[in-house]
């Protein structure tokens, strides 16, 4: 039994065994039996009419809905039989095997198989594939599920030291297309057809691994460093633009530092220490002052009382 195959052909010995052919073989014996014992026929002609049960019950075969029989007559191709009930002569003629024909799956791998770029990997794939001409299947190739499935893990060697291994963890999808197209060319000539291989995954050595992992860690910091000082250029460059425009208009300079220390003056609680220099160049000593006063009047009111 092949070690790559999932399901095998049936054993035409199994198939010989039906339920129609045992049971015509089981109503002729005892109607043989019967008329014996009822004296109505000679022992020797019972003997005889076993006979025929037997042979009459081996000629009667039975194929499934999905395969195919191959039969064979004196060894030599006779013709395609099935699905259903069909008839046969016993000795003279034999069905060699019946022929699976609904799509199957096979698994492969490549075990330790170099990369272009020199990197060992273990690849597990999977082909399906469908035999389309039993005749070719059964009469071009002695084992036509081992031929696939050993055909398959050849072609995945050639693709993987055809590629590097960033193409084999990128484009899967692209390697199983090709293996599938590479596969068709050499099972066709069979009567076989591979209709799509996939590949389920690709190891690498733990080394490798965590040298790839440091290497992608690596390159997330290299990336956000290069947008962190990105930020920065495009924050100086409109900071430039901001200060181009504030020297040739200082009343908009003295309103957005107003601006400025009225929104840190909106919380309650805290506390804005405010260089004279710049109260002076906004000219908001006089504001401050004027404010405070209007405070102060305001708190005694609250303190005094209405008079």
């Amino acid at each position: 039994m092949s070690q790559f195959a999932s399901n095998t052909d049936s054993k035409p010995m199994v198939k010989a065994f039906n339920i129609v052919s045992i049971t015509v073989f089981i109503v002729l014996a005892i109607s043989t039996m019967v008329v014996n014992a009822l004296s109505l026929i000679p022992d020797w002609l019972a003997v005889l009419g076993l006979v025929f049960a037997g042979w009459v019950a081996a000629s009667i075969r039975i194929a499934d809905q999905w395969e195919k029989a191959v039969l064979l007559r004196l060894g030599r191709f006779r013709a395609l039989k099935g699905p259903g009930i069909f008839l046969m002569i016993p000795i003279i003629d034999l069905v060699d095997k019946y022929v699976d024909q609904r799509i199957r799956v096979t698994d492969f791998s490549a075990e330790t198989t170099l990369t272009k770029d020199t990197v060992p990997v273990s690849v597990d794939a999977v082909v399906y594939w469908m035999v389309w001409d039993v005749k070719k299947a059964a009469l071009e190739v002695q084992d036509y599920i081992d031929a696939v499935a050993y055909m398959a893990q050849t072609a995945l060697r050639d693709i993987i030291g055809k590629h590097e291994l960033a193409d084999l963890l990128q484009h899967r999808e692209m390697i199983g297309e090709a293996l599938q197209k590479t596969l068709d060319e050499f099972t066709t000539p069979w009567g076989i057809t591979c209709n799509s291989v996939g590949i389920k995954d690709i190891v690498i050595p733990k080394d490798l691994e965590n040298a790839m992992s440091k290497q992608a860690q690596a390159e997330r910091e290299r990336q956000a460093r290069i947008i962190l000082g990105t930020a920065e250029t495009e924050i100086a460059q409109k900071f430039a633009e901001a200060a181009e425009r504030y020297r040739n208009n200082p009343v908009a300079l003295q309103l957005r530092g107003m601006n400025m220390l009225f929104e840190g003056l909106k919380d309650k609680g805290s506390m804005v220490i405010v260089p004279s220099s710049a109260l002076e160049s906004m000219n908001m000593g006089a504001v401050g002052g004027l404010t405070a006063l209007s405070e102060l009047q305001g708190n005694s009111d609250q303190l005094t009382g209405p008079r």
